[in-house]
């Protein structure tokens, strides 16, 4: 082939890569824009049920010796009648986990708590399953969900149940806090990140009277809901995203509450925060695969279904990142060499529809939600640049997804990290390193080729961008390397948590 032609299909697939990425950009300005138009439409609570209705909440956990007890602790602690409460605490733990349940449950039972210990023998269907095995037996017209990680508040109950008095309810979400959000730079993005999808995405989506997502944990369904929508299904990793989109197939409302918050532990180890990201984008296009069909086929309006299309597609812009990335220095160099400098001037616009999009976004989530917020945007490049650096690791989740390639469930570990002064390198649960890792130094080194290239041949416009990528991989590589189980670190003894029945 000659080699022009070469360079113009390289210079080709480089800018459809980045329209493509610029439209999913757009969609994040659509997103602010219904927020913004929405917000004040909060929703609205019907007649509060003159009689309480039986709720069942259901704990499901795996290997969670370090968290378990703050976690039962707090849903026994749930002010709501004694008599029509009821909580499952569903383990399928292999390890001293079981003793530390059983033990609480046990406790808590002879204080008058109707609250069972469930344990599976097998882990099919992983957490689906888990939920699916406790509902059999779940007394509860109501189904509260709360995972390993979160500390429910004592009134969460009562301030979301009322809710359901509206028979077309099926789900109430509320939104997540973080207990730990001041710990590192990590947990500050993260916490800006889960903000950024739960007060702009979730408020945006519900009050424009588009589909949402129940997030796994920290919501209610009604029992009904989830029994008429084909119930807990395992074939997607993100069973919470398709039964969601099942009920509201099916005509079941949704509600989000962003005033009720429920207290979370983000990851404070990296390689955890990546296993956590991996699932979320595999189980994403997965459900993508399952559900859009049905929703392309329905006689729902079309701007949900656009909606639902960005919505469950929006992780394959992971893939679309990493293409760019490795077509950005060839891209480079031939139009600089070409003489085609009168077109490099086109990435800058396309470039600020994606950043300024990002910036937006999360600035109008923060400002939502802390009063001092300005203090808060000045993580939101380093998010930026973090989200460049998952590229690697999200585009393997995607391709995984796209291509059929089944993996287990992988849970995210927990180590009871909420004060600064708390240590989790000796603890349990640890992720080992990935191959992965090495490839995001390598994509680093290549940016800081890039960025040699753009200084010596005076491109200067373009190295704001490329130093995003630069910081992204350089970060994510290397704090992955470092933190992993069998890095070059000393392993410190592992000592198992103390725990007095």
């Amino acid at each position: 082939m000659d080699q022009k032609i070469i360079e113009l299909v390289i210079v080709v697939i480089y800018f459809a890569v980045l329209i493509l990425l610029s439209i999913y950009g757009i969609h994040r300005y659509v997103m602010v824009h219904l927020f913004r138009k929405y917000r004040s439409r909060s929703p609205e609570l019907k007649a509060p049920f003159v009689e309480l209705p039986n709720i069942t909440v259901q704990l499901p956990i795996y290997n969670e010796m370090y968290v378990v007890e703050r976690l039962i602790d707090a849903v026994c602690h749930i002010d709501y009648p004694a008599d029509k409460f009821e909580v499952q605490v569903l383990d399928d733990s292999t390890d001293e986990t079981q003793n530390i349940a059983k033990a609480l449950v046990e406790r808590y039972q002879n204080k008058g708590i109707n609250v069972h210990y469930l344990h599976r023998q097998n882990r099919i269907g992983f957490k689906a399953g888990a939920l699916a095995e406790g509902l059999k037996k779940a007394i509860g017209e109501f189904i509260a969900i709360f995972d390993a990680d979160f500390i429910p508040s004592p009134e969460i109950l009562l301030k979301t149940v009322h809710y359901f008095s509206d028979p077309e309810i099926g789900m109430v979400q509320v939104r997540w806090g973080h207990i730990n959000s001041e710990y590192s730079l990590l947990t500050k993005i993260q916490s800006i990140m889960l903000d950024g999808h739960f007060v702009v995405e979730h408020t945006a989506r519900n009050r424009s009277g588009r589909f949402f997502n129940f997030n796994g944990t920290a919501g209610v369904w009604r029992r009904e809901a989830i029994a008429s929508s084909g119930g807990w299904q395992h074939d997607t990793l993100t069973e919470d995203l398709d039964l969601s989109y099942r009920a509201q197939l099916r005509g079941w409302k949704f509600i989000f509450v962003p005033d009720v918050v429920s207290p979370a532990e983000v990851p404070v180890e990296i390689n955890s925060f990546k296993s956590q990201q991996h699932r979320w984008a595999k189980g994403s296009i997965q459900t993508a695969r399952k559900i859009l069909p049905q929703v392309f086929r329905s006689k729902l309006p079309w701007h949900i279904k656009v909606e639902a299309f960005f919505h469950l597609s929006s992780n394959i812009s992971y893939l679309l990142m990493l293409i760019l990335s490795l077509f950005t220095l060839p891209s480079l160099v031939i139009r600089y060499e070409q003489g085609w400098q009168n077109i490099m001037i086109l990435d800058l616009p396309i470039f600020l529809i994606g950043t300024i999009s990002v910036f937006s976004f999360y600035v109008f989530s923060q400002k939502e939600i802390y009063g001092d917020w300005l203090s808060r945007v000045k993580y939101i490049p380093m998010l930026m640049s973090l989200g460049i650096g998952l590229s690697v690791n999200n585009s393997k989740a995607v391709l995984e997804a796209l291509f059929g390639y089944q993996t287990d469930f992988k849970r995210t570990p927990k180590y009871c990290i909420e004060k600064n002064s708390d240590h989790w390198r000796h603890k349990k649960y640890r992720v080992g390193k990935s191959a992965l890792a090495m490839i995001e130094l390598a994509f680093a080194l290549y940016f800081g080729l890039t960025i040699y290239y753009a200084i010596y041949n005076r491109i200067f416009f373009s190295i704001p961008f490329l130093m995003l990528f630069f910081f992204g991989f350089i970060y994510t590589g290397l704090i992955s390397l470092t933190q992993s189980n069998r890095s070059w670190l000393t392993m410190l003894k592992r000592p198992v948590p103390k725990f007095q029945a």
